[in-house]
């Protein structure tokens, strides 16, 4: 049976747009969140089941990752665009098009960088003054990794696709599927047991004890190696079952024949890409050299403060992954709207998702500020650790509204294709204010200099996006690109 038409939009003229854009924002916040929620547990499984020094191992290979994907998501972020576009005018054998070029392409270059990646894993673990103690057991997990690094290209690709044709939803049911599966492997790859670690925490001011559960199951424990192992079974078992869901909903982007014959690379598409990506891809392999070079800093002073970095790295990330959501919401409804014909919209969106934001994000930060140490205290164990964490957390946390509403700017920029001014605002603010600032405040006043850089190179690189949105971009008009 032929696929049924792609519906022309997400975007009700009868309904508030708040409406709609909240019903969508919902379960892509849901998803950031979890998934977040997510890399906390694996790392209390991490410090709990093995110590400190694997959750820092972990930290250390983090920003090697982002920048071996940081590709991927300028690539990715742009078939975003041509897919909201295309499927808001009605297109379905385009957004089909535009996804086998996109799959093709990420498929090859995947590949290239599982092979370099686990060539010269040691070698770029090392330059960044990852702690001695560490080194071997950061280098052995990065590679693991790294060889499935295909996989995990189509996993991520997948939900970007469908988050371009206005579902959040499949997206969401799909990440459910990956923690739960994630979270029954990962204790019996990491020590051979099903169960749970115990912890302490505090509720209320009473002191609460959870104790540890589980029993044998006769595996070997394979230690830091087996949450790199869980990856990979949770994504190839989600990415299956997404596959299923969508061959049974016969949705246009299922992975039949419909969509397996456009498995190579159209060049005027890839062309679009590529002028709309590359950007994005430059400015995310910036943000993530911009993070290596940070972590460098930090490594500088130890094994606990490279743990503390990547303890406060997941507590905040509980905020900036719902604010980078309401930024992506904006793009594609933006996207959408200009694939309709209707740019009048685009005012209205701008407005709903910087206000949204505001709301959400204090909301959020807020409730972390709350409970940070509770959470911080379920993975770090040694106090020295803990206070650490936690103050730099403090000094950091409220800068991220300001980080939500630059990302709104710079999606409803994007969803238009516009992305050079925005791009080259966002790497000025990473590298001429967030890198100068975090090494000489930390030369200056230590540790704490670092996380201080982060607010300042929000607060500049809001001005900045501001500044272009409102005299320059806003007074453009702008049509479909594909």
């Amino acid at each position: 049976m032929p696929s049924p038409a792609v519906r022309p939009g997400l975007i009700d003229a009868d309904v508030p747009f708040w409406r709609t854009l909240l019903r969508f924002l919902v379960p892509l916040m849901a998803s950031n969140i979890l998934q977040a929620l997510s890399a906390t547990i694996g790392n209390i499984y991490l410090g709990r089941f093995i110590g400190v020094s694997a959750i820092a191992a972990a930290s250390s290979f983090f920003p090697f990752l982002f920048f071996l994907i940081s590709f991927l998501i300028g690539i990715s972020n742009a078939s975003t665009v041509l897919i909201g576009q295309a499927f808001g005018a009605g297109l379905p054998e385009r957004v089909r098009e535009v996804a086998g070029t996109t799959i093709t392409v990420n498929i090859l270059l995947g590949a290239a960088l599982a092979a370099l990646g686990g060539i010269f894993a040691p070698t770029v673990l090392a330059a960044v003054h990852t702690p001695a103690d560490i080194l071997a057991s950061a280098t052995e997990y990065a590679r693991i990794l790294l060889y499935a690094m295909p996989l995990l290209f189509l996993y991520l690709l997948y939900t970007t696709f469908l988050r371009g044709t206005g579902d959040s939803a499949t997206p969401f049911y799909s990440l459910i599927f990956n923690c739960a599966i994630a979270l029954l492997v990962m204790p019996v790859l990491i020590t051979g047991q099903i169960g749970i670690p115990g912890f302490e925490m505090s509720l209320g001011g009473r002191h609460v004890a959870i104790p540890s559960f589980g029993f044998a199951t006769g595996l070997p424990g394979l230690g830091l190696n087996g949450s790199a192992y869980t990856s990979i079974i949770a994504n190839l078992l989600t990415l299956v079952g997404l596959g299923a869901y969508l061959l049974r909903r016969r949705h246009p982007l299922a992975p039949d024949w419909a969509l397996l014959s456009h498995l190579a690379i159209d060049w005027p598409i890839l062309r679009t890409l590529i002028r709309i990506g590359i950007p994005t891809a430059t400015q995310m392999v910036l943000i993530s050299l911009s993070e290596i070079a940070v972590l460098s800093f930090v490594n500088d002073y130890g094994s606990d403060a490279t743990a503390a970095y990547g303890a406060v790295n997941q507590v905040v990330s509980y905020v900036q992954f719902p604010a980078i959501s309401v930024g992506i919401a904006a793009s594609i409804f933006g996207a959408q709207a200009i694939g309709r014909g209707e740019q009048g919209r685009l005012g209205e969106i701008t407005r709903t998702a910087l206000l949204l934001n505001l709301l959400i994000v204090l909301t959020l930060i807020a409730i972390v500020y709350g409970f940070g140490r509770n959470i911080l205290g379920w993975f770090l164990t040694d106090p020295h650790t803990l206070a650490l964490a936690y103050r730099l957390l403090g000094i950091t946390l409220w800068s991220y509204v300001l980080f939500g509403m630059t990302a709104v700017l710079s999606g409803i920029m994007r969803s238009s294709g516009t992305v050079f001014w925005p791009t080259a605002i966002s790497i000025f603010a990473i590298w001429g204010v967030e890198v100068p600032a975090a090494w000489g405040l930390s030369r200056w006043i230590g540790i704490d200099g670092i996380w201080i850089a982060y607010p300042i190179a929000f607060a500049a690189g809001l001005a900045m996006q501001a500044s272009y949105f409102l005299l320059v971009w806003r007074h453009r008009r702008f049509s479909r690109l594909i």
